[in-house]
C-alpha cells in the first residue's frame, strides 16, 4: 500500500483518479483484514463454542471476511491485485490512520475488550446513537463514500469484471458500477446500520455490528420501545465464560511450538487467499476456507496454557512464516 487512508482522504476529490482508487481499495482490504484476527481471538476464547454471544461474534467475523472479499473484487475489477500477504501486526492502531487513537490487540473476550475495542472499531457515523464530535480524521464510512465517488467517475470500460471470486449471495462479482454501489452499501450497513435504525437491512432482521457487540456488553437484546426509542431492555444475553487469553505481545510467541503450528496453518490460509485473487480461481478460496478451519484447534489449545510469568494464558499471534 503506497498511501494510508489519512493521506488518501487529503487528496482533493477532483484528483481521485484510478491510481487513487487502487490505493484506496488496497487500504480498505488491509483495514477489513485487521479486524478478523481481533474478533476471532474473542470468539475462540469462549469456553463453550455456542450461545448468543458466540453466534453474534461469529456472524461479525463472517461478514468481515466477505467485506474483505468484496473489496478484493472491487480492486481486481479495476485491474489491481490485492496484497493479502502484507498482514497487519498487533498490538497497534487500525491500518491506515482511521480513528488513530484506537489501539487494537489480540486478546481474549471480556467486557472491557467488547466496550473499548470491538464497539469502537464499529462505531456508527449516524443512526440511533450520537456520532463523535470534532473528529479530524477519516471514519470508515466516509472512506467508503469516497471510494464510491471515485468509482462513479470511472468509464464503464474501466470496470472490467476480471478475476472475480464469488460465493453465494455474500460474495458477488463487481462487473458494473451498480455492483460496486451494492457492495459498498452492504459493507457500510452491516458495520453501522442505516441512518434510521440499528439494522443492516430494511427488514429489521439483522443488527449492524456495533449493536451486536453492544448487546453482548449490555447483556440484553436491543429493542424498540413504543415511544420509538431504542433500548437494551430485551431478553437477557449472558456474558460467556472465556479462557483468560492475555494480550499477545509485539513479536508474538516465536518459540512456542503450538503457536508455530497455528502460524503454519495461517500462512497456508493467506497463501490461498492471495492466489485466489491473483488467478481468479474460486477453488483457491475454498482451500483458504478449509485452512481457516484448521486454525481453531491450536488457537484454543494455546488459550488454555498459562503464561510462565502469570497474567493470563497464551493465544494465537497471527504471524506469517517466511
Amino acid at each position: 500500500m503506497r498511501r494510508n487512508i489519512n493521506d488518501l482522504m487529503q487528496v482533493p476529490a477532483q484528483e481521485r483518479d484510478l491510481s487513487w482508487l487502487t490505493d484506496s481499495l488496497q487500504a480498505a482490504i488491509r483495514l477489513e483484514f485487521a479486524t478478523v484476527p481481533v474478533y476471532l481471538c474473542g470468539m475462540w476464547s469462549i469456553k463453550t463454542q455456542s450461545g448468543p454471544a458466540f453466534s453474534s461474534i461469529r456472524s461479525v467475523v463472517i461478514d468481515e471476511m466477505f467485506h474483505m472479499g468484496l473489496a478484493c473484487n472491487m480492486l481486481t475489477t479495476i485491474g489491481g491485485t490485492p496484497e493479502l500477504t502484507n498482514v497487519p501486526t498487533y498490538p497497534g492502531a487500525l491500518p491506515g490512520g482511521v480513528r488513530p487513537w484506537l489501539r487494537i490487540a489480540l486478546i481474549g473476550l471480556d467486557k472491557a475488550t467488547v466496550d473499548e475495542m470491538y464497539m469502537q472499531i464499529e462505531y456508527p457515523e449516524s443512526g440511533p446513537i450520537a456520532h463523535f464530535k470534532g473528529e479530524t480524521f477519516p471514519t470508515i464510512g466516509k472512506f467508503y463514500d469516497a471510494i464510491l465517488d471515485a468509482f462513479r467517475k470511472l468509464q464503464a470500460s474501466e470496470i472490467t469484471g476480471a478475476r472475480q471470486i464469488t460465493q453465494g449471495q455474500k460474495l458477488f462479482a463487481i462487473a458494473t458500477l451498480a455492483d460496486a454501489e451494492r457492495a459498498i452499501d452492504r459493507i457500510k450497513r452491516q458495520g453501522e446500520g442505516t441512518s434510521q435504525s440499528p439494522f443492516s437491512n430494511d427488514f429489521g432482521t439483522n443488527l449492524a455490528h456495533y449493536y451486536r457487540f453492544a448487546e453482548i456488553f449490555r447483556e440484553r437484546k436491543l429493542i424498540q420501545l413504543p415511544s420509538g426509542e431504542w433500548k437494551y431492555e430485551g431478553a437477557p444475553i449472558p456474558f460467556p465464560d472465556a479462557f483468560p487469553m492475555a494480550e499477545v505481545p509485539e513479536g508474538g510467541y516465536p518459540d512456542v511450538p503450538k503457536a508455530l503450528e497455528f502460524n503454519q496453518a495461517f500462512t497456508t490460509m493467506v497463501g490461498h487467499l492471495q492466489q485466489a485473487w491473483v488467478t481468479g480461481d474460486g477453488n483457491e478460496l475454498g482451500a483458504a476456507i478449509g485452512a481457516m478451519f484448521q486454525l481453531r484447534g491450536p488457537a484454543r489449545e494455546l488459550m488454555q496454557v498459562p503464561l510462565p510469568a502469570g497474567g493470563g494464558n497464551y493465544g494465537p499471534d497471527f504471524r506469517l512464516i517466511p
